[in-house]
């Protein structure tokens, strides 16, 4: 990690944190977002740079408005270890009231940093954005949730339904006016309290990609923390990880992570009924293998995989093992 040039470290109101990886282009509509922000409502951005290689850090050396708190680290840590980095450092060096995260290719709506100033937010530990695809669409894969196995309602309307609408918020949610509790949301217009970050300490980086979040707003909660979900702050995500209408990753290597990561959510989300959703995930994820014709015996041997570490909680895994696993031959029929 090389440090970017010493800032004064006073306490200030909002820091948010950026964490970024070879999406330059993305990256710049962001901090343009954010530097348009009143210093008012938005004291300093950690930019957390990823070890890119596209240019990023030249041009974020370019850059020379003094909110900005650029840092490099060497290697690749993933948006795991991008977060809990980035985090770390905005803590220790500026001790704000609140944080707010964000991918590079996420960013708030014009005016919700001031919308998020301009109610009183001590209600709750950490408050989670109403985020959206660019064309206005709900994003889903960012829509904050509530734990089945922590709430009974939840539980039985997510067996009825046997669907992730059973848990997570909806449509309704989101047009509504009034804020509501959730159990877990993602790292895409996440603000977290001082108070919140006392009591749930910091992201686990070795995590890489996936999930992260979740476990980490999840056990926010189980540890007695408050987060409330405000259709008001919007935010935008125009994100591309997903191909083939949301249905196959791209590139190949990522269902490692989200399915390893997704267990171990599972686990802390089921507690004892973990021997019974726990393999009932497993299947339902090799079921999807049809979406990954000319690569399904390298799918399936990634999933069994995730499956093996999730259950251990096994995070070493090297990035270039889990590259290396998904440029395995293909085995099986097209």
């Amino acid at each position: 990690m090389t440090d970017a040039p010493k800032i004064s470290p006073t306490p200030c109101g909002l820091v948010a944190v950026v964490v970024t990886h070879n999406r330059l282009a993305a990256l710049q509509v962001t901090l343009a977002r954010l530097l348009e922000t009143a210093p008012a409502h938005l004291a300093r951005i950690v930019v957390l740079d990823n070890a890119s290689t596209d240019g990023t850090g030249d041009w974020l050396a370019r850059l020379g408005d003094p909110r900005l708190d650029v840092r490099h680290s060497a290697q690749n840590t993933g948006g795991a270890g991008g977060f809990e980095q980035g985090m770390r450092h905005a803590v220790a060096t500026y001790d704000p009231d609140w944080l707010v995260v964000m991918d590079d290719d996420a960013r708030p709506d014009p005016g919700a940093l001031a919308a998020f100033h301009g109610t009183d937010r001590t209600g709750a530990e950490a408050w989670a954005a109403a985020v959206y695809h660019p064309d206005g669409r709900i994003c889903d894969m960012n829509r904050p949730s509530r734990n089945p196995f922590w709430r009974r309602d939840v539980l039985w309307r997510t067996l009825r339904t046997r669907r992730r609408d059973g848990f997570h918020l909806g449509p309704e949610d989101y047009a509504s006016d009034t804020p509501c509790s959730i159990d877990g949301t993602s790292f895409v217009g996440f603000f977290i309290s001082r108070a919140g970050v006392a009591r749930a300490g910091f992201p686990d980086g070795s995590l890489f990609i996936y999930g992260d979040d979740v476990l980490y707003t999840l056990g926010l909660t189980a540890r007695g923390g408050r987060i409330l979900f405000d259709p008001n702050l919007r935010f935008e995500h125009a994100f591309t990880t997903m191909t083939d209408g949301d249905a196959r990753f791209t590139p190949l290597w990522k269902c490692y992570y989200h399915y390893r990561n997704l267990l171990m959510v599972y686990r802390l989300c089921a507690g004892p009924w973990f021997v019974l959703a726990g393999p009932a995930a497993a299947l339902k994820w090799l079921a999807k293998v049809h979406h990954y014709k000319g690569a399904r015996g390298v799918f399936v041997r990634l999933v069994l995989r995730a499956v093996w570490d999730g259950a251990r909680a096994r995070t070493d895994v090297s990035f270039d093992q889990v590259r290396a696993w998904a440029a395995e031959p293909e085995r099986d029929t097209p």
